[in-house]
């Protein structure tokens, strides 16, 4: 492994906290290993770089490894789920670190269509309640925030036909310990609360006011629309610039455990 070459830091970069939590994780192979010929810190720092600022991997500044071997470690990441696993270790510290058991007993679920680029476009779909061409993210997290499942489809995917794979998610991610998932009004009808209800979940609608005027924030719903905000902040994360969708829903699993590992870090 050649050595790590000093450089200014960029603001994506793991600190040493937090390198200590999520190194465990992403050690696939020895650091003494033949073919390791890069940093596996710096790997990762460049996979950090290239979500939260949205470059081409050939973008890959200088001072970074060769653009080739972060995305071959990344692809190596995303295939065995690590991210996935480290996850779901940092919500369950976070929510006994406030208080809360575990794992949780309520879910909230969403979704949130992105639009289609060159790269993405032969798999999208067409979303006609936003108006947009491109692929949808469907997502579970806590009454915290927390990410609980995520999975992609063509847009052209209605909410309800996507609650059967994300409810049997929530379950394997928490255990079957979910008994309540909230969600919008895109959600009513009994397709939707029967592929729930298979996996022992209830979804309860949280309607908007009759006499609604102006932005109005909902019970509940306002937790899992903060998750997606916080997902913009990531500028790879605002269209669909991946080849393969499972590549996005990993840089989503990526771009939440980057702001859990944040908040994770200070308790070290």
């Amino acid at each position: 492994m050649s050595p790590v070459l000093p450089r200014k830091p960029y603001p994506s970069d793991v600190s040493d906290e937090e390198w200590s939590l999520v190194v465990p994780y992403l050690t696939l192979m020895t650091e003494a290993a033949p073919q390791r010929e890069h940093s596996l810190r710096e790997l990762f720092n460049a996979l950090r770089y290239v979500i939260r600022y949205g470059i081409a991997w050939r973008a890959m500044p200088n001072d970074f490894p060769p653009w080739s071997a972060v995305y071959q470690q990344s692809q190596r990441w995303l295939a065995s789920g690590c991210f996935e696993a480290l996850a779901q270790d940092l919500r369950a510290l976070l929510r006994l670190a406030s208080g809360r058991a575990e794992e949780p007993t309520a879910a909230i679920i969403d979704s949130r269509t992105l639009r289609s680029t060159p790269e993405s476009g032969t798999r999208a779909g067409y979303d006609g309640a936003k108006r947009k061409r491109g692929s949808k993210v469907h997502m579970a997290v806590d009454t915290l925030g927390h990410l609980l499942a995520l999975h992609v489809t063509p847009a052209d995917v209605g909410d309800r036909a996507a609650v059967a794979r994300l409810a049997a998610d929530i379950q394997d991610a928490t255990g079957d310990n979910v008994t309540l998932a909230y969600v919008d009004q895109g959600y009513t009808g009994e397709v939707a609360a029967d592929a729930a209800a298979a996996e022992g979940i209830a979804l309860h609608v949280v309607k908007l006011p009759e006499a609604k005027r102006g932005f109005v924030l909902l019970p509940r719903r306002w937790v899992v629309e903060r998750s997606f905000a916080w997902a913009t902040r990531c500028r790879r994360l605002v269209k669909d610039y991946e080849r393969y969708a499972t590549t996005l829903a990993g840089f989503h699993v990526i771009a939440f455990v980057g702001y859990m590992l944040k908040h994770a870090a200070q308790m070290v």
